[in-house]
């Protein structure tokens, strides 16, 4: 209600002010913004999606390097601009055009379906060795920027070893190159732990993008970087004319208000670990769960036919999706094959949204 009160009141007074002319709430967003990052990252530029957040870090990585090419993850999803689609790595959004120039893509670091599994406490390394062969042999060893997302989101959920970000932020580093977080689906404390997904990781970008929750459904998105980076920005003229208006400003406000005062993030952990034990259990009634994972309230389970082969269950996971939401629950679908369930509830839910969450599960998969 608060949120929704702010963007009334706003509209009632002015809607539209490019950035062409300053107005305080962009201002007064920025500022309360910045002081959510960790470290230098402390210039906002604003947007209106997340795909626009991640073009705009791009351009800002090959401004300020002076270099072009750019590692992303497989199973990756950036966007679906006409520059982020090739930085996603995912058939599902890609189009049969011209895209991905300069683009490469590394191996996912995916414990579950991955050479290196959970139980391998060098597999961050391991992964990151890959990130190093594209330096080595796909590159002239100088890049503009590796770019991933904390926590992969529409590939299915997947988390990323300990420490592989910190060996790959080294090696990308030592080309030369920036490094971009994707916070537009694990940031503003869904994953409980952290506040931004990658301090999960122990690491410290030169850029980090974000949208979708920032704003509560309004079209916002920002790319927040060091002063350093932003001045090469400033030498040419950067406007977006809906980006950072004062209604979706003050909105923003608003949200980093309600998440601290209602305690957003450590109800994400409380709930998310909630459903991570209940979620663990219904692997254990039900085969056709094959992993569960995740953080917080960035959740996904996967489903198999076989647990030893992991072929993916996917028109079991199609029908099952369709049973819950006749029962009044909406989750979301994941992976290359469209094989995972994603949960990644508003972070306002409560202990008696996860309870009808897992009994509704429950039932679907005993009605299969």
């Amino acid at each position: 209600p608060d949120v929704v009160d702010v963007a009334r009141k706003q509209n009632e007074t002015l809607q539209h002010s490019t950035t062409i002319y300053l107005h305080p709430n962009i201002a007064e967003y920025a500022q309360a913004l910045a002081a959510k990052m960790p470290g230098d990252l402390k210039v906002c530029y604003f947007v209106n999606s997340g795909s626009e957040a991640n073009d705009l870090a791009l351009l800002m990585a090959r401004a300020y390097t002076g270099n072009y090419d750019v590692i992303a993850l497989r199973n990756a999803y950036h966007g679906g601009s006409a520059v982020t689609m090739g930085l996603t790595a995912h058939r599902t959004w890609k189009f049969n055009v011209p895209h991905s120039f300069g683009v490469h893509h590394a191996i996912t670091p995916d414990p579950y379906h991955g050479l290196w599994g959970r139980d391998d406490v060098d597999a961050g390394k391991k992964y990151a060795a890959d990130v190093k062969n594209l330096l080595d042999f796909a590159t002239s060893g100088q890049i503009a920027a590796f770019i991933a997302e904390s926590i992969q989101g529409v590939g299915g959920c997947v988390v990323f070893p300990d420490g592989y970000l910190k060996h790959v932020y080294e090696h990308v580093r030592g080309a030369g190159g920036l490094c971009i977080a994707d916070e537009v689906q694990s940031g503003f404390g869904r994953t409980g732990t952290h506040y931004w997904g990658f301090e999960t990781q122990g690491v410290m970008p030169d850029i980090v993008t974000m949208a979708k929750g920032i704003g509560n459904g309004c079209p916002l998105g920002a790319v927040v970087t060091t002063p350093k980076i932003a001045a090469m920005l400033a030498q040419r003229m950067h406007f977006n004319t809906f980006g950072g208006n004062p209604v979706v400003c003050a909105q923003g406000t608003a949200v980093l208000e309600v998440i601290e005062r209602e305690k957003l993030q450590q109800n994400a952990l409380k709930i998310g670990n909630k459903l991570l034990v209940g979620l663990n259990k219904l692997k254990e009634k039900h085969n056709l769960i094959g992993d569960v994972r995740g953080k917080g309230l960035m959740l996904g389970i996967e489903l198999v036919k076989d647990r030893q082969s992991k072929e993916p269950a996917k028109e079991e996971c199609a029908q099952i999706l369709e049973t819950c939401k006749e029962m009044g629950l909406l989750l979301g679908k994941g992976g290359l094959w469209g094989q995972t369930i994603r949960f990644s509830p508003p972070m306002c839910v409560n202990k008696a949204d996860a309870d009808f969450l897992l009994e509704v599960l429950d039932r679907a998969f005993r009605d299969l």
